[in-house]
């Protein structure tokens, strides 16, 4: 089985609503003969259902990831590329191009678009592979940018790299000793320019699509209620804490 399919049915089977679906069929499978141990699997699925969806804890354990790093403003020097990674989109030729990108590739097509209006010398670098799509990813996104006026000679597509890793060691040697920006969503980021960073480029981070827009800001009732919404802001950022776990203890082996 091809090692990237391995790594996602891995992280998807530890996801907090997975382990909890998991431990609520373990709950009913021992229900007659081990009621103790029923009744524990069911206690701690439900428990673990209401903390990841608790704003208070959801916003204050994606806030950890997505403070690393301010959202770009303006370079001192002239921009050489700017490189946006990989999302998901779904091809449909009765849409538009821009609404056949999933809401991340959105983000990151939007932050590409408004840092090429600060820094129009700059080339484009867009990513991604087609997985089981006729049209890859880094191809969308170029077809989406050239329909909001980005010229096509502007924008190269690295079609290949299937993570974030790929990415970096495929582009990482058309970029090198080049004043780069690299766009991604703010909760990747941490992840995304730790591998650029392994690979010698340092570029400037450009984080988008904020999980958390205002950490600091006075919150009411609603804020200590669980939120479904806050489910999925938690899986992400558990997502992306096993991420930079495995990269660390990858990095400690290499």
């Amino acid at each position: 089985m091809d090692l990237f399919l391995i790594k996602k049915i891995i992280s998807a089977a530890i996801m907090p609503l997975n382990i909890a679906l998991i431990l609520l069929i373990l709950s009913v499978v021992l229900f007659k003969k081990r009621p103790l141990a029923s009744f524990k699997f069911l206690a701690s699925a439900l428990l673990l259902l209401l903390i990841s969806s608790l704003p208070v804890v959801s916003n204050t354990f994606m806030s950890s990831i997505e403070d690393n790093y301010e959202a770009f403003t303006l370079s001192s020097k002239p921009v050489d590329y700017i490189i946006v990674l990989g999302g998901w989109h779904q091809s449909n030729p009765a849409l538009p191009q821009t609404s056949q990108l999933n809401v991340n590739s959105l983000q990151r097509m939007v932050e590409v678009l408004r840092i090429y209006k600060l820094h129009p010398e700059a080339r484009i670098i867009t990513s991604g592979s087609a997985f089981n799509d006729a049209t890859s990813n880094a191809e969308k996104m170029k077809q989406s940018l050239m329909l909001l006026g980005i010229p096509a000679q502007k924008i190269m597509t690295e079609n290949f790299p299937k993570d974030t890793e790929e990415e970096a060691q495929l582009i990482s040697p058309r970029v090198q000793g080049n004043n780069v920006v690299l766009v991604t969503n703010a909760a990747h980021m941490p992840r995304a320019m730790q591998y650029f960073q392994t690979q010698g480029v340092y570029p400037i981070a450009a984080p988008t699509g904020f999980w958390v827009k205002n950490p600091q800001q006075q919150q009411g009732w609603r804020y200590y209620w669980p939120d479904s919404k806050k489910l999925q802001q938690t899986s992400v950022a558990w997502y992306e804490s096993l991420g930079r776990l495995a990269q660390w203890i990858k990095n400690i082996f290499s």
